[in-house]
């Protein structure tokens, strides 16, 4: 599943690419929001498409706004995820890579969100893994969130169908806050802790959490840190500090 361009760097973004009004000094114009945002951060999450698709030309006018360095990460659906558990998925992906193209070679990540409720389940994974890789070639992260996903056997599974789990905070079982399977990609997605969506992280949080990237990067790793604290809109603060640092 691994993309041709994935040198290790560090990219760091949020889950939307909203302007908070507190922060409007630090993301000056002019432009759209994304315009502004693609200026100080190098990537994005696209969160939306997981409730809703959008149209192959939304996603060209998406990657038209932004630096040629800058890289999209896109959820994908949850009709894939959780309503068809990654069975059967067919038509759902035909429809979903038809309209993710229109970003080009700025697709960076696709990312895969599972349902608590979802144990793990290896075959069904790498079939779909194997039915998305024929229709896109980026790099696939994926956060499980079901405990039987975090042992051993899964993590050398998911390393051997070339798919990187996601680092979560907060952690939803001991290791979840790591980076697992395959190693090519390390994604860190940051919720917001103790308040889940929430919290803001201060600065202790924020500088362990940077001398965790750059081990990362110092591994050979492709590594995204992608805050999804933006209910409160502290996200774009957490990431623009992490950028800083």
């Amino acid at each position: 599943m691994a993309a041709e361009r994935t040198e290790a760097r560090l990219l760091v973004g949020t889950a939307g690419w909203s302007v908070p009004s507190r922060y409007a000094a630090e993301v000056p114009g002019p432009g759209s929001h994304l315009e502004r945002y693609a200026r100080r951060l190098n990537v994005v999450e696209i969160n939306s498409s997981f409730y809703r698709p959008h149209r192959l030309q939304t996603y060209q006018r998406w990657a038209a706004a932004t630096p040629e360095d800058f890289w999209f990460s896109v959820k994908l659906p949850r009709s894939i995820s959780h309503e068809r558990k990654l069975r059967d998925c067919g038509d759902l992906l035909d429809a979903f890579s038809a309209q993710v193209l229109g970003l080009g070679g700025k697709l960076g990540v696709l990312l895969l969100q599972l349902p608590p409720s979802s144990p793990a389940d290896v075959d069904a994974a790498a079939g779909f893994f194997a039915e998305l890789g024929a229709r896109l070639s980026a790099p696939v992260a994926i956060e499980p969130r079901h405990r039987s996903w975090f042992t051993p056997e899964v993590d050398r599974a998911l390393a051997d169908l070339g798919v990187a789990r996601v680092a979560a905070d907060p952690a939803r079982a001991p290791g979840a806050d790591s980076p697992a399977g395959w190693r090519g990609l390390d994604y860190y997605r940051w919720h917001g802790s103790p308040r889940i969506y929430f919290s803001d992280y201060d600065e202790a949080a924020l500088a362990s959490l940077r001398t965790r990237l750059d081990e990362s990067v110092s591994s050979g790793a492709r590594t995204w840190c992608v805050f999804d604290n933006t209910a409160s809109g502290a996200a774009l603060g957490n990431a623009l500090t992490i950028a800083r640092m």
